[in-house]
């Protein structure tokens, strides 16, 4: 099983968008989740450090300026949502990436708390 490290640049990143309310509360991850075509798209565009800024977790192992090294993308290259980091919060859990899993919960409690969500 791969193993994740905190990005701490995308947490940071994460965290400006709650801040200037760039995010998206109520969405289908399944259907705005970015598939290849559009993180293809994006990186003709944008640099890999923005496109690292999109993942929490960073692969153990993994090339830096690869997909394969950027994991647990929390937005739809936009703007941040609800649903990504829920979905997170979820698959870190799951495979038991703590550091993932605890990162992607403080921004999902920062994001209720900046949008009034109790």
């Amino acid at each position: 099983m791969a193993k994740y490290e905190v990005n701490d640049a995308a947490v940071r990143r994460a965290r400006e968008l709650i801040e200037a309310k760039q995010y998206v509360l109520d969405s289908d991850w399944g259907s705005v989740q970015p598939r290849a075509d559009a993180e293809n798209s994006f990186l003709d565009k944008h640099s890999w450090a923005d496109y690292a800024a999109w993942h929490l977790g960073l692969t153990d192992g993994a090339a830096d300026e690869t997909k394969a090294r950027y994991a647990f993308v929390y937005g739809d290259l936009r703007r941040l949502h609800r649903t990504g980091l829920i979905a997170c919060v979820y698959r870190a859990s799951e495979w038991r990436h703590k550091g993932i899993e605890l990162a992607a919960h403080d921004l999902l409690q920062q994001l209720d708390a900046k949008a009034g969500i109790k």
